[in-house]
């Protein structure tokens, strides 16, 4: 319909005006129509802009030094392989700005010629095959980054995995020592605990020889004639000696059971680690399966998606 009507006004300008005025007129309406050809196509010539826009090349744009310091700097730590992916996406797109650009510069061309629509179409076409291939391989390059993703990956948990194997003898044997360890306290503490209290009726005996001597001593000094203030004076030089003895048992007895409360606490403690440490491998073994099941479903819905792609470009092959 907009061919017919352009043909037909410039038809009627060749009858009433002179040539170069046909040619201008001629310009502006396929201008017009390039214009509303162009709203139509949509997103997909995203890269058309303004109609008599004068192209800018793509090396012109934007400063590729900051951009060429970063790739450098990412690249030392990069992987070989992903090195090549990086150096092969970066052709792409360069394929791909200089294919926009090429477009944009035969479109501007075009307006210089008699027949602007069937120019700028004909460019447009060169363009979408130019992007169809760059599409192809860009669909490909994405299909082995993840296939090398995924390769890295069963890489990596291969490795962790030999490694906790590798290590799981010494893990275990420290378990074990720990373990062993811990009963050679026990039994020390059980044959401590056995050994005084079979000496429990040899020192109440010490003890009680101890004060019938005492007893003794007194009557023999009042049989001395011993005055009182003297024996009042050794009475209380008795008493005080009984006091520090009293004292001692006590600060051994009180020891005594503060080391007994730190051996049951060393007990709970190690108890709770063995608690920890069981419960720390189950959700270990839980988040290996759990990153194994995701791993699974991801390589799942990356498989339909290729496959949904692969129809989908079949259906576009067959369409055309």
């Amino acid at each position: 319909m907009m061919a017919a009507t352009t043909l037909g006004v410039v038809a009627f300008a060749t009858l009433v005006m002179p040539l170069p005025a046909v040619a201008q007129q001629l310009r502006g309406t396929d201008a017009a129509s390039a214009a509303l050809s162009t709203d139509r196509a949509g997103s997909a010539d995203a890269v058309d802009g303004t109609d008599a826009a004068v192209p800018v090349h793509p090396d012109a744009i934007g400063n590729d030094d900051a951009s060429q310091d970063t790739d450098d700097a990412d690249s030392v730590m990069a992987s070989p392989a992903d090195n090549a992916f990086a150096a092969r996406q970066k052709a792409l797109d360069a394929r791909s700005a200089q294919n926009n650009y090429d477009f944009a510069v035969e479109r501007h061309d075009c307006y210089s010629t008699f027949f602007v629509n069937h120019c700028v179409n004909k460019a447009r076409d060169a363009m979408r095959a130019v992007q169809a291939d760059i599409r192809r391989e860009q669909l490909t390059l994405d299909d082995e980054k993840r296939a090398e993703h995924a390769r890295q990956r069963d890489e990596q948990q291969a490795l962790q995995a030999a490694r906790d194997e590798a290590q799981a003898p010494q893990r275990a044997a420290q378990d074990t020592r720990n373990e062993q360890a811990y009963e050679d306290k026990q039994r020390q503490h059980a044959l401590d605990e056995a050994q005084r209290q079979a000496e429990a009726p040899q020192r109440a005996a010490n003890e009680e020889a101890y004060q019938q001597k005492q007893r003794q001593h007194a009557i023999d000094q009042a049989q001395r004639g011993v005055s009182p203030a003297q024996a009042a004076a050794n009475q209380q030089a008795y008493d005080q000696k009984q006091a520090d003895f009293q004292r001692q048992l006590d600060q051994a007895h009180q020891q005594a059971a503060q080391k007994a409360q730190e051996r049951v606490e060393k007990q709970q403690r190690y108890q709770q680690k063995q608690i920890d440490a069981e419960q720390h491998k189950k959700d270990i073994e839980a988040r290996q399966k759990q990153a194994a099941e995701k791993a699974q479903q991801k390589q799942q819905q990356d498989l339909q998606q290729q496959q949904q792609l692969e129809q989908q470009q079949k259906q576009q092959q067959q369409q055309k």
